[in-house]
This record gives C-alpha cells, structure tokens and sequence, in this order.
C-alpha cells in the first residue's frame, strides 16, 4: 500500500515538474519589422536585378540616392542596367559644373565697297535669292535646382486613423487603417521613381521623389494607378487601398530625409 502512494507521488512530482518546465519555456514572441532597411554590408556590392531602379536599390539598403549614384560614377538620371554591379556604399556628390558665360557676339565688319562683277552676255539664267542668315542659337542654361517642399504643403496620403506609428529600431513610418480601394494620393508633388513589389514586406509598392532631399512611399497598395517616369501633383490619386504583403487592409506609408527614415508626423500637417 505504502508502495503504491510513493509511485503515485514520485507520479505526480515529475508530471508537475514537466509542467514547469514548459511553463518557463514559453515566452511571448520578439516583435517583427518586415520593412525594416536592410543595412548595406562594409565592402559589399548588388548586382541590379530585372525591376531594380536606383531609388528602390537605396530604399531597400538604406543609403541616400545621390550619395549612392556618386560613389558609382552614375549621372541623373540615374539609369541602371540589369547585370551592373553596385557598390552599396555612398559618396560625396560632386558639384554640378558651372556654365561659362555665351562669348559676346562679334560686331559686323565695316562693308568695303566692291565693284559688281560683270554679267557674262550669255546668261540668261534668273537671279538667285541669297538665304536670311541662321539666327544665333540662344546660350544652354543650367537647370533650375529642384526646389524643396514646405512643411506646409505636405498633405496626409489617406484619410483613416493611424493604427501604427513610426518607430527607430522597428517601424519606420506609419500605418493608417480604412477600408480596400480607399484612394491613396500623393502627399506633395513629385516624380514615380519606383512601381512595383521588389522590395520585400511592402507589397505593391510606390515611391516619389518630391526634391534631391525627401522620398515618401506607399506600401500594400491593391492597385497603382501610375507607374515610373510619372510626374504627379499634390493630392492626385496614385493608387488604391489595399492589403498586398500583409495580413490587414491598410496603408504603410515612409518618408526618407536623405536617405534616412523619418517620423512622418513631423511633416504632415495635424487633423
């Protein structure tokens, strides 16, 4: 009898023992950031793939576009071939050269009288018309330096609430929640430099250049409504609300202060 109690209780030692063990073993889970920038590795390069822009290439390592283009000897507008290799590194931007001055025009020499030639008797062929000389070609100019955009003109991309806010170390912009189709606009004007789902945990993915100093991007779109090479207003709708790449309808949206993310709450005008 005794025998049988002791069984039972060495038993019921090493099943609560078990229990304990699984109990310390099971933690809550790390937190996950899927957009997170993919640091650019010391002395690394990328080989371009079919997709690939510059933009989206310095998006996804989190390198500033122009300093990346100038430590790759690459002029605007930055076209690069599928099969390059890229070293995943910055570089001063070298300064743009500066245009000298058109020569002024030279003054017409003073006319010295010739006497007419003499008309063979024999001619009889009309008079030619004598062409207006070409008219000087007007000097090249230097375009114009893109000009930043005020803090006063950025506009919110969607209307809904924002159900995630930018963090340093995990989320590096915003989320903002609404339903499937909602439109997506542009929060300043700009220039499509990248359309398209290459960048992994953004789904269909759009990013503007506003000015050589801020990018904005907009993330699980269901459908874009243009694509690279597109210039856009302010406010013009680019795309459409959607849950591509993630498990929830909602629109991920970044801002990139040269080459670096930022909180956008700073930039959006409050509401």
């Amino acid at each position: 009898m005794q025998r049988r109690r002791h069984r039972r209780m060495l038993g019921l030692c090493a099943m609560l023992m078990c229990l304990g063990l699984q109990a310390c073993s099971v933690r809550p889970p790390a937190p996950i950031e899927d957009r997170a920038s993919t640091p650019a590795p010391e002395g690394r390069s990328y080989r371009v793939q079919p997709g690939d822009t510059l933009y989206s290439i310095a998006w996804r390592y989190g390198l500033d576009y122009p300093r990346l283009a100038a430590a790759n000897a690459i002029s605007p507008p930055f076209t690069i071939h599928v099969g390059q290799r890229l070293a995943l590194r910055e570089a001063d931007v070298p300064d743009a050269p500066v245009r000298p001055p058109p020569a002024p025009a030279r003054k017409p020499s003073e006319a010295v009288p010739v006497s007419p030639p003499r008309r063979p008797a024999a001619d009889t062929s009309p008079p030619r018309t004598a062409s207006p000389p070409a008219s000087p070609k007007p000097p090249l100019q230097a375009a114009a330096p893109p000009r930043d955009v005020a803090v006063g003109t950025w506009r919110w991309p969607a209307k809904g609430p924002v159900v995630r806010r930018f963090s340093a170390t995990l989320h590096k912009g915003i989320d903002i929640g609404g339903d499937e189709g909602d439109p997506v606009v542009a929060v300043a004007a700009g220039q499509v430099v990248y359309a398209g789902t290459g960048i992994p945990g953004y789904g269909e993915l759009l990013i503007l250049r506003h000015n050589p100093r801020y990018l904005s991007a907009y993330g699980h779109n269901d459908r874009l409504l243009v694509g690279e090479g597109a210039r856009v207003s302010a406010g013009q709708q680019i795309a459409t609300r959607g849950s591509s790449g993630t498990n929830a309808v909602k629109l991920h949206f970044e801002i990139r202060e040269n080459g670096k993310p930022i909180d956008p709450m700073r930039l959006l005008p409050p509401r």
